[in-house]
This record gives structure tokens, C-alpha cells and sequence, in this order.
């Protein structure tokens, strides 16, 4: 039974599934939708027609790991990361007023840069304190209504019309999905070619939160095409956020896996820095049958022999060469008929 790249990547979510290590999938063409029901994983949509909801502004408890602190400075990074994918690449000037507006934002519900602010004020005694829910954080609505009080921000305050009053508006709601399963794919499809990528990095976020909560646990984040996050279209915040990822995500017991179709998409911004970044940090590439264009690109970023190109060339479907380490092994990716049954 021969396959390819999405074939190739279900298999690993199947078997992952089955050694019970958590797994979380950004998809974005609905390939895994029907592979979720089947594994009993929780499907998480973000679109128009979705009742299911991740507020941009939650900051969560998992967020810093035990010891750490900064709750706020991190999650301002973060935003500043977002607000630059819907407001386009800002000054530094901008990038300011920004933060400014995002911390008084964060005031109004009475969080500041001191940690003890995000826990809940209650009367009973308990072990642990308890640390505020999505319902206590602000959602887009409050900081559409604070830009629109200052006239340096109006023109911020218009950009986000779309994310409160229109077609976007259901990035204004409060979190509501639950998120215990071990198995967790966003589907993303509803977005469109627009809109993707603001719904891509709430998701990796959401994922990377999860990740970092205990380094005990193996879990794994496949980011599906990969370049939208990286490329051309994204900016210099996204893609430095999705390269930390990749660079730091082992010591947090943890797998990326990142796929792409295009080779040249994933090396088109900033040079190729980003996309060249994340293959030098993978442990184990995959490469499956390329044309001749994209593996004279390759070639520029990797250390692709003569022979190696030829070999990549000439694969067969269901077959793939994998780089581990200075290894660099040809492999036939084989299933049995009852994991083809569940892919399929």
C-alpha cells in the first residue's frame, strides 16, 4: 500500500494516538475531521458557522511554567505577534502605542504586570489559588471600544470592525471549548485563504500553552502548510513565535512536525530565514517524491548530495527519504489494512 505526505501523516497521528501521546493538529484543508471522530478526539472549529469559540485574550495558567513569572509581558508579546497579522507590519512607534493600549486594556479587568492580579479574589480558603477564567479576561469588544478613545488609535480601532461587528465577529467571544482530550484538531477550513492565518495562530497559541504545561508528558503539534505561518504572508512576530516553537518544543518533551508542499512558500520570508531556521532545528526530514524545481531550492538550504537529488526525484508513491542525523535512509512507508481502514 503506497502513500503520500497526508497518508504519511495520519499514519504517525494514529499510532501517537494509540501510544497515548497528546497531539494537536492545526488543519486546514478538513483532512483530519473524520479521523477525529474515529479516534474520539475533540474538534475544535473556528469560522463562521462554529459554536465554538478561543478568546485572543485569555491568558492561561499553564502560559509560564512553575517558577516563572510574567504573566501579562508574555502574553502582550504574544498579541503584539497577532494585532501585526490584522494591522500589517508596524514601527516601533506603533508597535508602542500598541502595548500601551494593550495594558490598559488588561487594567480595566483589573489584571496588571503583577501575577497575583490573574488569581480570583475569594473568601474560601483554599490550597491552591484559583486563577481567573476566560469570562474575567477582556475579549475584542472591550479593546475595540478603548481605541476608538484615543485619536492615535482610531485608524486600529477600524481595522478590527471585521472582528467585532462583522463576517470575523466569532473572534469575539469568550473561550468556550473544553480541552482534556489528548487528541485535539482545529479545524480551520471556514476561513478562507484570508483569514487563515488569524485563526492558524490562535490555534498554535492555544496548542503551545497546552505543550508547556508538563514537560513529563510526550505530545506532538503538526502545523499543516506550514509557510501561511512563515512565508511570504505572515510577518517577522508570527514566523519568530513558530520558529521558538520548533527550536525549544523537545525540552518540553514535545515533537513538531511541520509540513509543507511548497518548498519556495516556505523560504520566501525574510530571505528563507524562518523556513531554513526550523529545518536545521528538525531532527528527522522527510522528503517525498519533489519536482526539479523545488529540489534545486531545497538544495540551497540543505546539504543535498548529487545523488540525493536523484534519489528524491525518482521516488515512487509511498516512498520517502528521511534525514536522521548524517543519516540519510530511504524508507517505503507501509500500514496494515485496519490502520488504512481508519484513515480512510
Amino acid at each position: 500500500m503506497e502513500h503520500g505526505k497526508s497518508f504519511y501523516t495520519k499514519l504517525l497521528i494514529l499510532r501517537y494516538r494509540l501510544l497515548g501521546i497528546e497531539q494537536y493538529i492545526i488543519d486546514q484543508d478538513r483532512e483530519y475531521t473524520k479521523m477525529c471522530k474515529q479516534l474520539e478526539g475533540t474538534l475544535i472549529k473556528i469560522g463562521g458557522g462554529s459554536k465554538t469559540y478561543i478568546n485572543i485574550f485569555d491568558i492561561r495558567e499553564e502560559s509560564l511554567e512553575e517558577g516563572q513569572n510574567g504573566y501579562l509581558a508574555t502574553k502582550i508579546t504574544k498579541l503584539i505577534g497577532f494585532f501585526n497579522l490584522i494591522f500589517g507590519n508596524m514601527n516601533e512607534e506603533e508597535k508602542a502605542i500598541l502595548e500601551e493600549k494593550l495594558i490598559e486594556l488588561y487594567k480595566t479587568k483589573g489584571i496588571t504586570f503583577q501575577d497575583e492580579s490573574l488569581l480570583k479574589k475569594t473568601n474560601k480558603i483554599s490550597i491552591k489559588p484559583i486563577f481567573k477564567e476566560s469570562k474575567e479576561m477582556p475579549i475584542m469588544q472591550d479593546f475595540y471600544e478603548l481605541l476608538g478613545k484615543d485619536k492615535k488609535t482610531i485608524q486600529m480601532q477600524t481595522k478590527l470592525i471585521p472582528f467585532v461587528k462583522g463576517s470575523l465577529s466569532f473572534f469575539n467571544h469568550y473561550t468556550n471549548v473544553e480541552l482534556k482530550n489528548k487528541l485535539i484538531i482545529a479545524d480551520v477550513y471556514e476561513l478562507g485563504e484570508e483569514n487563515l492565518k488569524y485563526g492558524m495562530y490562535i490555534c498554535v497559541e492555544l496548542f503551545w500553552d497546552k505543550i508547556k504545561k508538563d514537560r513529563n508528558i510526550k505530545k506532538a503539534i503538526y502545523l499543516d502548510e506550514i509557510w501561511r505561518l512563515i512565508g511570504v504572508t505572515s510577518n517577522k512576530n508570527v514566523a519568530s513565535f513558530i520558529y521558538k516553537i520548533f527550536k525549544t518544543i523537545r525540552k518540553y518533551g514535545g515533537s513538531g512536525v511541520a509540513i509543507t508542499q511548497d518548498i519556495s512558500d516556505l523560504f520566501s520570508l525574510d530571505k528563507g530565514t524562518y523556513g531554513r531556521s526550523i529545518i536545521n532545528n528538525s531532527e528527522i526530514k522527510t522528503f517525498f517524491s519533489l519536482e526539479e524545481e523545488n529540489i534545486q531550492l531545497l538544495a540551497q538550504y540543505t546539504n543535498l548530495s548529487e545523488k540525493e537529488k536523484i534519489e528524491i526525484k525518482s521516488l515512487k508513491r509511498g516512498e520517502c527519504i528521511m534525514f536522521v542525523g548524517a543519516e540519510h535512509i530511504l524508507t517505503k512507508i507501509e500500514c496494515s489494512q485496519e490502520e488504512k481502514n481508519i484513515i480512510e
